[in-house]
């Protein structure tokens, strides 16, 4: 075990030294931003800092002066120092990468009151010194020596980030006729109408026009030039919904306030509906802190037990959904609880016919390897530790779960204890369904319509068998 220790005020001498030496990372500027609310961009907006005065991205000034709070409250006097008062100069600017030494040496002591002047200074990895100073201090009389507390990790995360990306990226789509079917809560009015102003979707509102403009009036937004489609009540919503699919007068339908079931009911029915020979499935798109990249999660709502055929078109709409991404040769993880085939687990034998057909050519496009448990498919050391050799373990774009129970689970334990964004998507008809939760916020609606605005731009309608 570690320990910290102080010096007190009678051992301490004129000419002692302390040093602590720290190079600066991206992460120290976002938690001194996010601790202190300092956001100036000269710190945190890379494109304004190259047009700065130092031309790079730079500390705060007071990241240093914290560090030499750091070694005078750890190193010297240590544990029991009392901070009076400081003057520090601040004389070169600390750039992402440098390495500074932060140095303090005692000039003066002054027993009455057992004060102890330091000189301060802080040099960086040239030998030029970025900030010197003074620091007035009251020296500890009680020797303290305790075990040293072990920071916890952190890991920062901006929520939307990747999202709000996404939607930039988008600018130069053409937006899609969208069906919102039933927009008569706030969140779903307000979700599709931010879809329009963003030129994500068209707009086209399904539902009671009396319940639609008075949520409108609630919320404090203006209908003007939005079309309205009257209807008596949610399950008229949705098949007039489907029938404006059918038609061809829009492209993709967005659910509003009405039950998955209610919504879904017209689609899957066999003479109106907009069923294809592809079995529809549901993909949960999800930006996880700490996973380097977007993880598609299928299916999670609409197929509770699928087997095997079922499983395949699952897989394939997942892979057809990474490539609209931009994901040009997806890595597919069939989970399970084993990475071995076992008989008796009966999700094992459907992860080797699901790699089997992916090397037949009845699966395409992608990277396919199972069965993986969830640890082996999202980290590689889990996946070394374990002797699994893959292209696909440690590193995966998708997940494919056993069952609707597993996969619901996994992604609202995603969502609700690792803090993962999500959006939705059901492929597999004539025209994607941007389905969300009734509790998804605006981002998440916003994000699920970036998603499908890329979709039937990547895979027009009428492509889908």
């Amino acid at each position: 075990m570690q320990f910290i220790e102080n010096r007190t005020y009678d051992e301490i001498k004129v000419g002692d030294t302390a040093e602590l030496t720290r190079t600066l990372k991206p992460e120290d500027i976002e938690l001194f931003a996010v601790m202190s609310g300092d956001v100036n961009p000269a710190h945190v907006d890379k494109e304004y800092a190259s047009s700065d005065m130092f031309h790079h991205v730079i500390a705060h000034g007071m990241w240093g002066g914290a560090l030499i709070s750091a070694v005078l409250g750890t190193e010297l006097p240590g544990p029991g120092t009392i901070y009076l008062n400081q003057n520090f100069s601040f004389r070169a600017p600390v750039g992402l990468g440098d390495t500074v030494v932060i140095k303090v040496t005692v000039a003066e002591k002054v027993e009455k009151h057992h004060h102890v002047t330091l000189d301060c200074v802080c040099v960086n990895q040239d030998g030029k010194t970025v900030i010197e100073g003074s620091a007035l201090v009251i020296a500890p009389t009680v020797k303290v020596r305790r075990p040293r507390v072990i920071l916890p990790d952190v890991h920062l995360h901006e929520r939307g980030a990747r999202f709000n990306e996404l939607i930039r990226a988008n600018a130069n789509l053409e937006p899609v006729r969208t069906a919102v079917v039933h927009p008569c809560d706030a969140l779903s009015l307000e979700g599709a109408l931010e879809a329009g102003i963003k030129k994500l979707i068209i707009p086209v509102l399904v539902g009671p026009k009396a319940k639609i403009e008075a949520t409108a009036l609630e919320i404090g937004r203006d209908l003007s030039g939005i079309e309205i489609v009257d209807v008596p009540h949610s399950h008229a919503a949705a098949e007039t919904a489907v029938a404006l699919a059918r038609a061809g007068k829009v492209s993709m339908l967005m659910k509003g306030k009405i039950h998955t079931d209610e919504l879904l009911e017209p689609v899957v029915n066999n003479d109106k509906g907009l069923r294809t020979e592809r079995r529809m499935s549901h993909i949960f798109a999800l930006d996880v802190p700490n996973y380097s990249k977007p993880l598609l999660i299928s299916d999670a709502a609409i197929n509770i037990f699928p087997d095997l055929q079922t499983k395949r078109d699952i897989v394939q709409n997942s892979i057809d959904l990474a490539h609209a991404l931009g994901i040009d040769l997806p890595k597919v993880a069939i989970l399970s609880a084993v990475e071995t085939v076992t008989p008796t687990i009966p999700s094992t034998v459907d992860a080797a016919g699901l790699c089997k057909m992916s090397d037949r050519g009845q699966i395409t496009g992608a990277l396919i390897d199972g069965p993986l448990a969830f640890d082996n498919a999202v980290s590689q050391s889990a996946a070394e530790a374990k002797g699994i050799q893959s292209d696909v373990a440690g590193q995966a774009d998708i997940l494919i779960v056993p069952d609707l129970e597993a996969g619901n689970m996994l992604a609202k334990q995603l969502i609700y204890l690792a803090g993962a964004d999500a959006a939705g998507i059901v492929l597999g008809a004539r025209v994607p369904i941007v389905l969300t939760s009734r509790a998804d916020g605006v981002m998440s609606r916003l994000a699920s319509a970036a998603i499908a605005q890329l979709y039937v731009h990547h895979m027009p309608i009428g492509t889908i068998q």
